[in-house]
This record gives C-alpha cells, structure tokens and sequence, in this order.
C-alpha cells in the first residue's frame, strides 16, 4: 500500500531534523564540546541540542500515527492539516525554545501544537481500529 501524504510530511520533517541536527553540530565544533555541553556549560549549544532532541521526542510518533491513519482509509484532509500544522508546531519550537525565555510565545505554541496534533492523531488513530474492529 501507497503512504504519498506521511511519505510527504516524512520527507519534509526529515530534512528539517537534518537541518536541526546541522545547526547543534555544528555549533558544537566550533565550542569545542565533544560531549555534554562544554564546561562551563555553553548554554547556546544545550539550546540547539534540545531543540534536536525535542524535534525527535514528537515527530516519529505521529508520522507513526499518519501511516496508520493513511492505511487504514482516514481523511486525506486530516492528514494534510495535521501534517501542515505538525511543521508549523516544530517551527515554532525550535524558534521559541530558548534558554533565557522559557515564555516565548514559539515554544508554547510549539509544544502545545504538537501535543495536541499527537493526541487528536492518537484519537483519530483508535476510533479508525476500532470501527474496524467492531464492523
């Protein structure tokens, strides 16, 4: 079976986590820093690298939850808002994610966009297997 909408987004979100990952290792070549963050701590590098790993926490798990939504006949439409609003949300965060602001507006709009995208996915997700579960 054909995946074109998570092979989509999949594509899109991989290379925004390449340039993520780019933007931390880089960074951390020019501090210095093999491991952990640098002593003292270099608090631009640990911001960078959490943005990373942040981006990985969320991102498989609903394109895990795209492909099953795609496999087993769900709306194409939902599938283009939430992967739309999916990059938006890891946008955001990475933009508001910061190590001397932890109220900016991006990284509650970040978090809160992708956690609510996993949930509304999440719910889609087992209503799907369980109308076809009790069909």
């Amino acid at each position: 079976m054909h995946l074109p909408v998570t092979a989509l987004y999949a594509g899109l979100l991989a290379v925004f986590a390449l340039v993520l990952s780019f933007r931390a290792g880089s960074f951390r070549g020019k501090s210095g820093a093999s491991i952990l963050y640098g002593d003292p701590v270099n608090m631009e590098l640990a911001q960078r690298v959490r943005v990373h790993q942040n981006f990985l926490e969320y991102v498989p798990m609903v394109l895990i939850l795209m492909a099953l939504i795609e496999i087993n006949s769900g709306s194409v439409m939902f599938l283009y808002v939430a992967g739309a609003l999916l990059i938006v949300s890891r946008v955001a965060h990475a933009i508001g994610l910061r190590h001397d602001n932890m109220a900016h507006k991006g990284r509650a709009i970040g978090a809160g966009g992708s956690a609510l995208i996993t949930l509304v996915a999440a719910c889609y997700t087992v209503w799907l297997a369980a109308d076809a579960l009790f069909l």
